[in-house]
């Protein structure tokens, strides 16, 4: 199933600096794993906002909840999530 999220980050801006970095840090591995598994299909970055414009390719939404409620941005962020499907004037849709 793929997922188009989005993700609007808000880091506080008085977070111990060293925090803020491993916190970064550990994101930034999760998300090129989650990446290179094929399950984090697509990442851009919204210009100029702390933002992210994602495609997921999971098995379900439950999964899809797991691995964003386990992201470590995660309590920093607000997340809108919807779902794809193809569309049949796709060209995937007619060969």
């Amino acid at each position: 199933m793929l997922f188009h999220v989005r993700m609007d980050v808000a880091i506080p801006r008085d977070l111990d600096p060293e925090e803020r970095a491993t916190l970064l840090a550990t994101e930034k591995a999760r998300a090129l794993e989650l990446q290179r598994e094929g399950t984090w299909v697509h990442l851009w970055r919204v210009v100029g906002q702390y933002s992210n414009i994602s495609i997921f390719d999971v098995d379900s939404s439950d999964e899809l909840h797991q691995i964003l409620w386990n992201l470590p941005l995660f309590p920093f962020m607000t997340v809108a999530v919807t779902p794809l499907t193809e569309h049949p004037s796709a060209l995937s849709a007619n060969p």
